[in-house]
């Protein structure tokens, strides 16, 4: 068998590849496969493969990529039936076999490039698609940087069409910037309704705009749920939210059921929770371990019953929101410098809780100044507050210039007079002037004298405040049945202040009956178990005559029979 060498082989591929090149172009663009294996020049290819006998491709193809085949050339389908019947007999079949070889390589390199284009051509539209993007943008961007600057434009202009809703029905959107709020102006009206609904104006929204913030869903129905399960009236549900609208924004779970929990555990009846709440809806947003706390042990510290703890707080809860160090001990050390024991203010905190929200620097110091330019004695200073604590709240300058011009007009009383009658009955402050009038009126009728009445008020001026029938009642009695003169009463007009029924006539049936002489001091200004062993004298103690009744102190701090050693000392945390 006759070997060529590569070389030859070479050429000869490369001058049948040059011949299928000019063959294609001078097709028709149309022409099929089987005009193409008939034509002149493929049979004189064949005739040259017939004449080269036998021609080895021993020596292969080093780099089949050389090979620069049209893949669309049907020509190249050698070993298919597309070659006539004729052709192929005159082929030997070792040719034959090496043409099928050489086929399948070309078929082989030719699906190689086909891939090779289908990739490129595919990174090409992808890389063309990306570049195309990249300059035009659009909302199929991969692109981070210029679709978020696309939607916060967006975003911003919808949210301007928001905030041109509410300044259109009167809300200011100031305070509103970096709130989430709807996106959209419907959403927006929808919750502005709810917030109608639930009684809440224009005006309650501008004072915390911030509610607009609250997603009627997930944070207003579950909150408003809740109160209501708690037992809150829904007509306080308006007046709450006015006072507290931060309510709305909290979680029932992590912040408003501990807080119930944690008055619970303050002795507060489960009927009283809502009620608290209701007068003190604030207390909803504070820490446990916080002011609350705090407040409580101080209290306890300084004698308040644990047991009046829960009464305490649910008369007045808004102890629980202030701070010890500002509000409640400065205020308990005040009092003190006054000369009130500190028991007894606990005292004064248990049946009037109150008194610690006045303020301070605000209303107690100036009143009690006050007090000093009126005459009022500083040793009689604590006497005052202790029995009348809500003195030291009201707005006391104004009324006492009232009430000393007033009893000034109708019975020449003198400023010093005047600062004996509010030691002994500071509650004449707050006292109407018609009815005082009255009562005036009332003595003048009795016979009294200008002087007596004075002397009379000045050493009672609970005559001024008396019912005056009751007062009638006990005057008939003391002129028909005791048939003594007027200065008896001038001399201890407390008379009046005593029950006829209860104290006057027994114990005056006694003395009559013993024939005793003794003033109504004596008769009346002591207890049923002292007026016996009085009684029971030979005779009378001039000294007991003259006692006058006056506040005691000490009644303050009778000890509880519930009192036990307190576990908390005085707390001086939370001074700040």
């Amino acid at each position: 068998m006759l070997v060529i060498s590569q070389k030859p082989c070479f050429s000869f591929l490369l001058s049948f590849s040059r011949s299928v090149t000019l063959l294609l172009e001078t097709s028709p663009p149309n022409t099929h496969t089987r005009g193409i294996a008939h034509s002149p020049f493929t049979i004189q290819w064949y005739s040259n493969l017939e004449n080269m006998k036998a021609i080895s491709f021993s020596g292969g193809i080093t780099k089949p990529s050389f090979l620069i085949a049209q893949t669309e050339m049907p020509i190249l389908s050698f070993g298919h039936s597309k070659l006539s019947a004729t052709l192929a007999l005159r082929l030997r079949c070792n040719c034959i076999r090496k043409m099928g070889l050489v086929t399948k390589l070309q078929h082989s390199v030719a699906d190689r490039i086909l891939n090779s284009r289908s990739v490129d051509s595919r990174a090409s539209k992808s890389e063309s698609g990306r570049m195309n993007r990249k300059s035009g943008g659009g909302s199929s961007s991969l692109y981070i940087r210029p679709s978020l600057s696309k939607m916060k434009k967006e975003k911003e202009e919808m949210r301007e069409k928001v905030y041109e809703f509410l300044r259109g029905i009167g809300i200011v959107p100031d305070e509103l910037d970096g709130l989430e709020l709807p996106v959209t102006v419907d959403v927006m009206r929808e919750r502005i309704d709810f917030l109608h609904s639930l009684g809440l104006t224009i005006e309650d929204i501008n004072n915390y705009p911030l509610v607009l913030g609250c997603s009627v869903k997930k944070n207003m129905v579950p909150v408003l749920d809740y109160l209501g399960k708690l037992g809150i009236r829904k007509s306080m549900i308006t007046q709450f939210l006015q006072r507290y609208p931060q309510v709305l924004h909290a979680s029932v779970v992590v912040d408003l059921e501990p807080v119930v929990k944690y008055l619970k555990g303050m002795d507060i009846r489960p009927d009283e929770i809502p009620r608290v709440l209701e007068r003190y809806p604030e207390v909803l947003g504070f820490k446990l371990e916080g002011t609350m706390s705090t407040s409580v042990a101080y209290l306890v510290g300084i004698g308040v019953g644990r047991r009046e703890i829960g009464d305490v707080l649910t008369r007045y809860p808004e102890i629980l929101g202030m701070r010890v160090g500002r509000i409640i001990k400065p205020f308990v050390e005040y009092l003190e410098s006054l000369g009130i024991p500190r028991l007894a203010i606990a005292r004064l905190i248990e049946q009037r809780p109150y008194i610690i929200g006045f303020g301070l620097d605000e209303k107690v110091k100036p009143n009690v100044k006050s007090l000093e330019e009126f005459n009022v004695r500083g040793t009689s200073l604590a006497s005052i507050i202790a029995q009348y604590p809500d003195i030291m709240g009201t707005d006391l300058k104004p009324k006492l210039v009232n009430k000393i011009s007033l009893l000034n007009s109708v019975l020449d009383l003198a400023p010093e007079d005047f600062g004996r009658v509010v030691e002994k009955m500071p509650q004449v402050v707050n006292l109407s002037n018609d009815p005082m009038l009255k009562h005036v009126d009332f003595l003048k009728d009795c016979g009294f004298s200008l002087e007596q009445m004075r002397k009379m008020i000045v050493a009672c001026p609970q005559l001024l405040a008396l019912n005056i029938d009751i007062m009638k009642l006990s005057f008939d009695f003391f002129q028909m049945e005791m048939k003594r003169p007027l200065e008896d009463l001038v001399t201890f007009p407390a008379f009046f202040t005593y029950g006829l029924e209860s104290t006057i006539k027994p114990r005056h049936k006694v003395v009559a009956r013993k024939g005793l002489k003794c003033s109504l001091s004596w008769m009346l200004n002591c207890s049923n178990e002292k007026f016996e062993q009085r009684m029971e004298y030979d005779t009378i103690d001039m000294e007991e005559m003259e006692m006058e009744r006056s506040f005691d102190m000490n009644s303050l701090m009778q000890p509880r029979n519930d009192e036990s050693d307190s576990d908390y000392g005085d707390s001086d945390e939370d001074n700040e």
